[in-house]
């Protein structure tokens, strides 16, 4: 069944199905940050709440209050559950290289213009940075492709990418 895959593709398959949430070492960090600082905000906005608001009558003030609240305690937990389900995304082995997989920079050529981007985990996507998520369209079909190959992208239209280049900045 799996005879047409080599052991780094089936690895990736496997995490796939594990729904592991792949993560640079700046994405990882970020989300690091951003965590500290909302746990910090949490706390500040608790006791802020504790002094300032005499009744828990439901006023609009409260409401709001709650409101913030509950906004940080989500986020919070949202990202309590990446950080449990993240596994980092790490360069291939050199002898791989040549290969896409999560972490390529990618130089493709669609209709006679080149592109380059990166494929990233779906948390980090960003299409105006040049970051391309592992689960769109494009990237799917990049994945496990090496230079030289012509990829078919079906959605609305067909689009073949063209691979110029394989980098791993990572």
């Amino acid at each position: 069944m799996f005879g047409d895959y080599d052991e780094y593709v089936l690895d990736y398959i496997i995490m796939e199905l594990e729904s592991k949430i792949y993560l640079s070492k700046e994405g990882l960090k970020k989300l690091k940050k951003e965590l500290q600082v909302l746990k910090s905000k949490k706390e500040l906005k608790t006791k802020e709440g504790a002094s300032s608001i005499p009744s828990q009558s439901i006023d609009s003030e409260y409401a709001n209050f709650q409101e913030d609240l509950n906004f940080l305690e989500a986020r919070i937990e949202e990202i309590e559950t990446i950080l449990k389900k993240s596994l980092i995304i790490k360069k291939p082995p050199v002898h791989k290289r040549k290969i896409i997989y999560l972490g390529a920079t990618v130089t493709i050529e669609v209709d006679h213009q080149e592109d380059e981007f990166t494929i990233v985990g779906s948390i980090e996507a960003n299409p105006v940075l040049g970051k391309i998520s592992n689960e769109s369209p494009v990237g799917m079909a990049l994945i496990g492709h090496s230079e030289g190959d012509a990829v078919k992208v079906q959605s609305a239209i067909t689009t073949v990418y063209k691979i110029k280049k394989i980098t791993y900045k990572i």
